[in-house]
């Protein structure tokens, strides 16, 4: 991916945003910017990228919006010729710029599409393709399921959304509630694409994971007193405070036990551990809670060896209590490794490998590599190390896995 095609990704979902509160046509917006992104490819390699490129997208997109409206009238007319203006001088002044103002677009199109007239499912694959700026096959990755079938589900939920005539708002305090679950869980998807992202050459897709924060942030504002939103707001701090740590100077991944704490962010880290402990005193407990309760553990351990083990197998047990999800079982069965000892996790991890949701993955494969690399067996873990290469979908992780592979052979 060059440097105009992620200026493209990150910047559509917010011009996504301001354009569908303009025109209010949803489907329309995304068809406008969708084509405003293929307008920059083709003019911006040669006339060189704007200074307000946001700007640029959403005059051009704005501009292909409202040609798609059949309608005469004064006020359209008066619109194109704004528009029309505004993409002639293609950057907008600051106080043009629709992206300067308090409201949050973002935010209203965050909860648009996580409006209950979408199934669930739907509703988190259209908000992760709008408000995320994910890939249809990226977001069909993280839900185990072919891209074909994805890419009908976000067709459906856009459907819906017209068909329902929904409001492009911020919802109601009473509506928040009946959608918060949703949004919390694409916010979530999303900082973990830009954590550690699914596909391309680079672990971490930095802009995806701050935006995240952001929303999150303004959600935690709009319910200060829910203890799951300041539960993924303290994840999400505590998990992005190790970011400069993660990888070398090459970009290569730098593991866990490997990492240089002292490039991690305290004051990061003291906000999210700060957010954590004052959403458990509240009483209800929940997956994003105990979530950055684990974190918190790793942030403040001033080493692998000194870390809270037990304390963190048992947030495990817990967590897999209030949800059944492969990866948390998987981080489990390295926590009993680092309590019980590589042996036992082994027996452990053979019943996840009958999971189809993992099966055709890599992070099996690189667990189990791991566990018997802990347990002394060096052939065995370079062929899983291999095989998990082989089915990594980024370069960042497929070269790491080789590369663990490559320091196990005999010299």
């Amino acid at each position: 991916m060059n440097a105009i095609e992620r200026l493209l990704r990150e910047s559509s979902p917010r011009v996504l945003a301001a354009l569908a509160r303009r025109v209010v046509d949803f489907a329309s917006a995304e068809d406008a910017v969708q084509e405003a992104c293929l307008a920059a490819a083709a003019e911006w390699p040669a006339a060189g990228v704007p200074d307000n490129p946001g700007g640029w997208l959403y005059a051009v997109a704005l501009r292909r919006a409202l040609d798609r409206r059949d309608s005469d009238t004064a006020r359209t007319r008066r619109e194109h010729e704004v528009a029309a203006a505004a993409e002639k001088t293609v950057e907008p002044r600051l106080e043009d710029d629709p992206f300067a103002t308090e409201h949050d677009d973002a935010l209203a199109l965050l909860f648009t599409c996580c409006h209950p007239a979408l199934t669930e499912p739907s509703a988190i694959a259209l908000t992760l393709r709008a408000v995320g700026g994910l890939t249809t096959a990226e977001i069909a990755a993280a839900f185990f399921v072919p891209e074909a079938t994805m890419a009908q589900r976000i067709s459906r939920a856009k459907q819906t959304i017209a068909a329902s005539e929904i409001p492009f708002a911020l919802p109601t305090p009473h509506e928040r509630g009946e959608r918060l679950a949703v949004v919390l869980h694409v916010l979530y998807l999303i900082f973990s694409e830009g954590h550690a992202t699914s596909s391309g050459p680079s672990l971490q897709r930095v802009e995806s994971s701050r935006e995240a924060i952001r929303l999150t942030r303004q959600v935690n504002t709009l319910l200060p007193d829910d203890p799951e939103v300041a539960g993924l707001l303290a994840l999400m701090l505590l998990t992005d405070a190790r970011r400069g740590a993660r990888t070398g100077p090459n970009g290569e991944i730098v593991p866990l036990d490997e990492q240089d704490r002292s490039l991690w962010d305290r004051a990061a880290v003291a906000e999210g551990s700060a957010l954590v402990t004052a959403a458990f005193r509240r009483g209800a407990i929940g997956s994003y809670q105990i979530q950055a309760a684990i974190a918190s553990l790793h942030a403040e351990a001033p080493s692998v060896e000194a870390t809270d083990w037990p304390q963190i197998l048992a947030l495990y047990d817990l967590l897999l209590r209030l949800q059944d999800n492969p990866m948390v079982a998987l981080n489990r069965v390295v926590a009993v490794a680092m309590v019980h000892g590589a042996a036992t996790a082994l027996t452990q991890l053979e019943p996840l490998a009958a999971d189809p949701r993992l099966a055709d993955g890599h992070r099996l494969l690189g667990v189990r590599a791991h566990l018997r690399e802990r347990a002394g067996d060096a052939a065995g873990a370079i062929a899983d190390f291999r095989a998990a290469a082989a089915r990594a979908p980024s370069v960042a992780e497929r070269t790491h896995l080789f590369l663990r592979a490559a320091r196990l052979e005999p010299k």
